[in-house]
């Protein structure tokens, strides 16, 4: 089952939506993220598929540029994906395994992630957008224009300010993902030392089938 989640949308037709345009409320987004170097926020992870129940994971992501990431989960305990901008790492505790691959060759939910603080640009990769606001937020619906990524739609909740609160993804296979962001820190104190490539002692190191 593929996972993969991208945070790039096409900006909107000059329709009016409530107060903004729509345009003009990703253009804010693209601002904010554009803008910082590092970024600190809490997590929960929700995935649901076919043959699998519901499960939600939590913790703390890091970002830093470029295209480096940090996901260091409190529940399950011990959890971790790192990326340095062009390899990853996932230990898993339970299988006291570390898989290593090329970032590019990612399916996994968590890597295109890295982009928010690389360069936005959301026309290059979306196509038939919607909007609704819910409150003052606003969220986007979008498609990829290729059609060969994992994923057929995502949804991404929005903040009059930028902040992204919330990313809903649907895979080819109809499974659904689901995250929840808060506690933003913008230009947080991160160390290049959290995306160096180690797993835990003793723990061995295996490369992804390609």
């Amino acid at each position: 089952m593929t996972r993969l989640l991208a945070l790039w949308l096409l900006p909107a037709l000059p329709l009016l939506f409530g107060e903004k345009q729509p345009a003009s409320i990703l253009q804010t987004v693209e601002n904010r993220y554009n803008h910082a170097q590092s970024l600190k926020l809490a997590f929960a992870e929700n995935f649901s598929g076919s043959h699998r129940p519901a499960q939600t994971e939590t913790g703390v992501l890091y970002l830093r540029k470029p295209g480096r990431m940090r996901w260091e989960y409190t529940v399950p305990a011990g959890k971790l994906f790192l990326s340095d901008g062009k390899d990853i790492l996932l230990y898993t505790p339970d299988d006291r395994r570390a898989e290593r691959s090329r970032l590019k060759e990612s399916e996994d939910m968590r890597a295109p992630i890295a982009f928010l603080l690389g360069k936005l640009d959301f026309a290059k990769e979306f196509r038939n957008f919607q909007f609704r606001s819910e409150g003052s937020d606003t969220w986007i619906v979008a498609e990829p224009k290729s059609q060969n990524l994992a994923y057929t739609k995502v949804e991404f909740l929005a903040a009059a300010s930028g902040e992204i609160r919330q990313v809903r993804i649907t895979g080819q296979d109809q499974s659904k993902l689901a995250f929840t962001f808060s506690g933003e820190q913008l230009n947080a104190p991160v160390a290049p030392d959290l995306f160096a490539l180690r797993a835990p002692a003793g723990v061995p190191v295996v490369e992804a089938e390609r």
